[in-house]
């Protein structure tokens, strides 16, 4: 394995703009969950005529649809993703609105049939329900509980049980008091492999909120230290926390 200094000079540089995570490809993996996100956004895109992606990132999973409404709009509040997302999907015809992060929904009230969202920060669910026809569908994948905890506590220490937020029926329950009934609702933890020092820089440079204050000088104690785990007992290993969750918008 290349030296401690060669894989975090190379992890502190690289672009971690967008959530195309192939840079991590033979170095880290994320088992996928079951249902396969990508796969039911596909097949329900052309059913609809109107559609919002909520926290679009920089459009990665809108890219790749095979088929998209007539119309297709998307938001993202970090400025990197904004530009990145305008160039995979305005070609596209997908109106990509900047918005602030936890402002409100920039359209009209029941706007559209179909709003979904890959991993969005904090659902607004007045907010979504707002924008959503009566019978419309919110259709996402979520992430859970106590996501990567295993990664995260081995920078930050044991954090207090609050950081465990995102309980799926928590939501089930927030999404009901704005309007919403809950048709789906499956959740699961899948394994990570990071199998590099390289891997972990990249991945906390790109989740910022994972350790907020992270820097490779700030933490070069604690990455020196992982580092030698990794080299002596194989890749560090985590789990992530994802939730399905699929529901309608009750007639007004």
């Amino acid at each position: 394995m290349r030296t401690f200094e060669d894989l975090a000079e190379e992890a502190s540089t690289v672009d971690v703009s967008g959530w195309d995570f192939g840079w991590l490809q033979g170095r880290a993996t994320e088992e996928r969950p079951p249902w396969g996100y990508a796969r039911i956004l596909a097949g329900r895109l052309p059913e609809v005529t109107s559609a919002l992606d909520l926290d679009t990132g920089g459009g990665e999973v809108l890219a790749r649809m095979p088929g998209l409404p007539a119309r297709m709009s998307a938001t993202e509040a970090w400025p990197p993703n904004i530009a990145r997302a305008r160039t995979l999907l305005t070609p596209r015809g997908v109106e990509v609105v900047a918005m602030q992060a936890d402002g409100p929904l920039p359209f009209p009230d029941a706007s559209f049939e179909l709003v979904t969202s890959r991993h969005p920060v904090r659902p607004d669910w007045d907010e979504i329900a707002r924008v959503l026809v009566d019978g419309g569908t919110y259709l996402a994948q979520h992430v859970g509980s106590a996501s990567a905890f295993e990664l995260i506590e081995y920078f930050m220490g044991p954090l207090p049980r609050n950081r465990l937020a995102r309980d799926a029926h928590d939501e089930a329950a927030a999404a009901s008091s704005a309007g919403l009934d809950v048709v789906d609702l499956r959740t699961v933890r899948c394994r990570m492999e990071f199998g590099d020092i390289g891997a972990v820089i990249y991945t906390l440079r790109k989740c910022v909120w994972w350790v907020p204050d992270f820097t490779v000088e700030g933490y070069r104690s604690t990455l020196l230290e992982l580092d030698a785990e990794i080299r002596r007992n194989g890749p560090f290993v985590a789990h992530s926390s994802r939730t399905l969750l699929e529901a309608r918008r009750r007639p007004r």
